[in-house]
């Protein structure tokens, strides 16, 4: 009974994963956290934690530093018993990422208080419709010729995103590369925007990030590269597609509702002082 923790992923996905595929589109994000924990992409420090009720888990959330703590689609009053077991285990908590109602519940009983917070939305594609009007150039999947150039983006995006400690993307990039879940948007012969999908968990892909660098915004290539993208997931088996959105850029959530994607629930990500 109550809250469990572990290191070892096996024994995690074991008590957590069939508890969070009930859902994997509000733990979309949760479940690709966990492939990535099982391909080795983080380290040793990693934390995963599940709530187990009458024998039964009804909770779930992970951390990998230097990441916020990740909660699942979890029950309210199962955040509010976590916090003060991380205190008093004296984790080190830098935020926490999830469900708006649960991120807020556990900023709310954590010791350190609310710095600043990324207010994100998810969306799930209903039905994909070509950006209009459509920009000059092709998508294409990047190839390990685009590595140095799309860990810089992804380097930019975080920083963009306001990630308080933007991560060494080189491996995930690699990787993701090796798996053909990232687009590039060329046109003339030069890459103008970029794009990535999951692979498909539980019929589910996620589309993210998303890029155009600055100079080269309001060409439509963002758009053009995500129906390229999302078109992608869809030929490679994904029944639904997913993506969250930074509710501070209106023209991001305005394009992708254009192009087919409709509002699922509200998440938030918060950092600590």
């Amino acid at each position: 009974m109550g809250w469990k923790f572990t290191s070892d992923v096996e024994v995690y996905a074991g008590a957590a994963e069939p508890w969070l595929l009930r859902d994997p589109i509000r733990n979309t994000v949760p479940l690709t956290v966990l492939r990535s924990i099982r391909s080795g992409l983080w380290g040793d420090d990693v934390l995963m934690a599940w709530l187990e009720r009458d024998g039964e888990t009804v909770a779930a959330a992970t951390h990998t530093p230097p990441h916020p703590l990740l909660l699942a689609d979890v029950p309210v009053e199962a955040v509010r018993e976590l916090a003060p077991l991380l205190i008093e285990a004296e984790r080190a908590i830098p935020g926490v990422s999830g469900p708006l109602a649960q991120a807020e519940v556990f900023a709310a009983a954590w010791w350190r208080p609310e710095a600043g917070r990324r207010s994100e939305r998810l969306y799930r594609l209903d039905a994909l419709v070509a950006p209009s009007p459509f920009p000059p150039g092709a998508a294409r999947t990047a190839v390990p010729d685009d590595l140095e150039l799309l860990v810089r983006w992804g380097t930019e995006f975080q920083i963009e995103a306001d990630v308080a400690v933007p991560s060494d993307l080189t491996a995930l990039v690699a990787s993701r590369i090796s798996r053909e879940e990232l687009v590039v948007w060329e046109t003339g012969g030069r890459a103008v925007a970029f794009a990535g999908t999951t692979s498909p968990i539980a019929g589910v892909s996620r589309v993210g990030p998303v890029y155009t660098p600055p100079h080269l915004r309001g060409k439509g290539y963002g758009a053009a590269v995500t129906h390229a993208v999302t078109a992608k997931a869809r030929a490679a088996g994904a029944a639904q597609v997913l993506l969250f959105t930074d509710l501070a850029n209106p023209a991001s959530n305005s394009i992708y509702q254009a192009i087919g994607y409709r509002p699922v629930a509200d998440y938030a990500s918060i950092v600590f002082t």
